[in-house]
């Protein structure tokens, strides 16, 4: 299936990315999913490609307004003065959600280049697949930070690839917290189609992503929102997932497909409500993978995301990411639903910095998933809202 070698981007300045040392967005998840891959034989250092486009700061403008940069340029000192600390706030940078942190803007800026790099390797020719962990910064809106996101690099990545190139995009969004910032950048445009497949906004932030979001003017009709109730498990998440995706890209017919990757649906995330486990990380990449090659001729760009347990979850859930672009065998094993072990000299490493037990499985052991009591009533109305999705489509 593979026709070229797939490209792992990653950027050390990405590592900067970090707000205080007790905050949820941790850029360790990058260093345990690249160890956890390192060790299974599946990435090799040599692979790891920095970012090829540096300079992204006359991008930045196709998201974001020049006030809101600006900001960001002079919070990102050492000694920012009083007068943009006292306008902060305006511009989302406070409190534990987005606080700014020095050195922010160029960190920032490296995610950025990250993403438009895997965009552009795949656009240009030079691979079907590209991997950009560090990306999926999907809730910063054009004068706003929010959800620990600052710039937006998937859609200036993708505002950069129209320009290049005449494609038709689909941007999913798997993460629990509805993608808001990327969607409404193409709330009007018909060349984005936006899926987010997501935890209700009726219970969690951002608080939007609902069924009847269908894009604006031109743009009508290219977003699609899947919304589930708390406490889902895996087997109405996948449903719903294979149900509405399908509908969604037979319909559109993309010629990219850029996924981002956010892992927080899982059970033993703090901050979501969803109870599904590593199963629904194994089936993700292996679904869009095959979309890519049926109706893009293989382009695909995958980004990270959000995930907070950064222990137990995430290294698991990204590492499915680049073992399906690269067709590993792991990914067969996978579907004998066999538990497989993790390798031990990286549990070993990592243990003694863990703060919660490693887990010894790719899989999660069974018994951390009971069954929810309102298990057929949350399958039920999940479904019924993804009949109303497509029957319109």
């Amino acid at each position: 299936m593979l026709k070229s070698k797939p490209v792992f981007i990653h950027s050390p300045l990405a590592n900067a990315y970090q707000f205080q040392s007790d905050h949820p967005f941790h850029p360790i998840r990058y260093q345990l999913t690249i160890s956890l891959l390192e060790h299974i034989g599946a990435l090799r250092p040599h692979q790891i490609q920095e970012p090829a486009i540096t300079d992204v700061e006359p991008l930045l403008p196709l998201a974001h307004s020049k006030d809101y940069i600006e900001v960001i340029k002079a919070l990102s000192s050492s000694e920012p003065n009083h007068v943009v600390i006292d306008i902060a706030e305006q511009y989302g940078l406070h409190g534990d959600d987005t606080p700014y942190f020095q050195g922010m803007h160029e960190a920032a800026c490296s995610i950025v280049a990250g993403t438009v790099s895997a965009l552009e390797a795949v656009m240009s020719g030079e691979t079907d697949h590209a991997y950009h962990l560090a990306g999926g910064l999907h809730h910063a809106f054009e004068n706003r930070a929010a959800g620990f996101c600052i710039y937006n690099d998937a859609v200036i990545a993708i505002k950069y690839i129209q320009q290049q190139h005449q494609v038709k995009i689909l941007y999913i969004d798997t993460d629990v917290h509805h993608g808001d910032g990327v969607q409404f950048s193409f709330y009007a445009d018909p060349n984005v189609c936006t899926y987010s497949i997501h935890e209700t906004g009726k219970f969690l932030f951002p608080g939007t992503g609902y069924h009847y979001e269908k894009g604006l003017d031109h743009g009508y009709g290219a977003c699609f929102n899947m919304p589930l109730d708390p406490y889902t498990e895996d087997d109405s998440w996948l449903e719903c997932f294979q149900l509405t995706l399908t509908k969604v890209i037979e319909h559109y017919k993309p010629d990219l497909i850029v996924s981002q990757h956010g892992c927080d649906a899982h059970t033993y995330d703090p901050l979501s409500h969803l109870h599904c486990s590593m199963r629904i990380y194994e089936q993700i990449p292996t679904i869009i993978h095959k979309f890519a090659h049926q109706y893009c001729q293989g382009k695909w760009v995958a980004i990270g995301g959000g995930g907070y347990d950064l222990w137990r979850v995430v290294p698991r859930a990204w590492s499915h990411v680049w073992l399906a672009m690269n067709d590993h065998e792991l990914v067969e094993q996978f579907k004998k639903q066999e538990l497989l072990p993790l390798p031990e000299a990286w549990r070993s490493y990592w243990s003694s910095y863990a703060t919660d037990e490693l887990p010894l499985y790719w899989q999660d052991e069974p018994h951390i998933m009971s069954a929810m009591p309102r298990r057929e009533e949350i399958t039920q109305r999940n479904r019924m809202v993804a009949d109303i999705l497509i029957q319109d489509i």
